[in-house]
């Protein structure tokens, strides 16, 4: 995105297997992106937060490739039997992935 005013943030969380996917698909688009590690407090799964600046009128292409690249997965979590005697475990689905993305306006954007 060189020379061109940022006028919407995106944050999204994306797994982090879909990281570098996600990384290609977004400057394609011509966004410019930072991530950070981050970890998930449900599952407790490595996340990535990525900090996605958007120039005027392509909001709609980022959240296309964003919604391309990072698919839903079903993983099994263990949990402990409700009324067991013994503490056996039970695996159970849970949906994970996808991106969850929250859109900020920029009131100000300076490039140092």
């Amino acid at each position: 995105m060189t020379n061109s005013v940022v006028h919407l943030l995106l944050v999204a969380v994306i797994q982090e297997q879909d990281l570098d996917s996600a990384t290609t698909a977004l400057q394609n688009v011509g966004a410019s992106l930072t991530y950070l590690s981050s970890a998930g407090g449900f599952l407790g799964r490595r996340n990535a937060t990525l900090l996605i600046g958007i120039p005027l009128g392509a909001k709609d292409k980022a959240l296309g490739a964003l919604h391309e690249v990072c698919r839903q997965r079903i993983e099994y979590m263990t949990l402990p039997l409700e009324g067991s005697p013994m503490p056996m475990p039970a695996p159970v689905p849970v949906t994970v992935g996808g991106a969850t993305v929250f859109a900020l306006p920029v009131e100000r954007f300076e490039q140092i």
